[in-house]
């Protein structure tokens, strides 16, 4: 069964492509918005699902620390844009944290949950600020409602996934799990 859900999961994410997940905001600031709007780009799933399996990587109080400070500092970044705060290089830096994300993921190195809270926080706040910079005019606390809760549940398919496969493979099928992450930012940026 569960190969059958990572088969189904792998393919979904396979077939998704970045562009999907940026709707009208205009037409599209609801609840339903905001939820569907990481569920539809590759670029998201890829970093909120890593974000999650670093987190079960790391083991301990990160499984939640890591993806609490990941939500959060997203909520921050999402305020700071639709209050008008500018940012630059938002679009490659959500690309970098997948490439970074991926990466730390394949080195497995021991590092301390609080460093990883942060590093995973810098790239939230780029992700949150891309949300609202996205939303213009429309009903920015219903969609920021959507796409909180649905980034929550793509950090815990993430922390299931690090637990199963660790659970299965040790280590080692979660570095290369990293590695496939590193690669598919790596596409997005170059390849896509």
């Amino acid at each position: 069964m569960l190969k059958r859900i990572t088969l189904a999961l792998a393919i979904t994410a396979a077939a998704t492509l970045p562009a999907f997940a940026h709707l009208d905001p205009a037409e599209h600031g609801s609840f339903a918005a905001g939820f569907s709007h990481p569920l539809f780009g590759l670029d998201h799933i890829l970093a909120m699902v890593a974000v999650g399996l670093w987190a079960a990587m790391q083991g301990g109080r990160a499984v939640w620390i890591v993806p609490a400070a990941f939500v959060g500092t997203m909520a921050v970044g999402f305020a700071a844009a639709i209050a008008g705060v500018p940012l630059p290089f938002v679009e490659p830096v959500i690309l970098a944290s997948v490439i970074f994300i991926g990466v730390a993921i394949a080195l497995a190195l021991p590092i301390p949950t609080g460093a990883v809270a942060a590093m995973v926080g810098f790239f939230a706040f780029f992700h949150g600020h891309a949300h609202g910079g996205e939303l213009g005019e429309a009903g920015a606390w219903q969609f920021a409602m959507g796409f909180i809760i649905a980034t929550a549940v793509l950090h815990a398919v993430g922390i299931g996934l690090g637990l199963a496969l660790a659970r299965f493979g040790g280590k080692a099928l979660s570095r290369i799990a990293g590695v496939a992450t590193a690669l598919g930012g790596l596409w997005l940026a170059f390849g896509a």
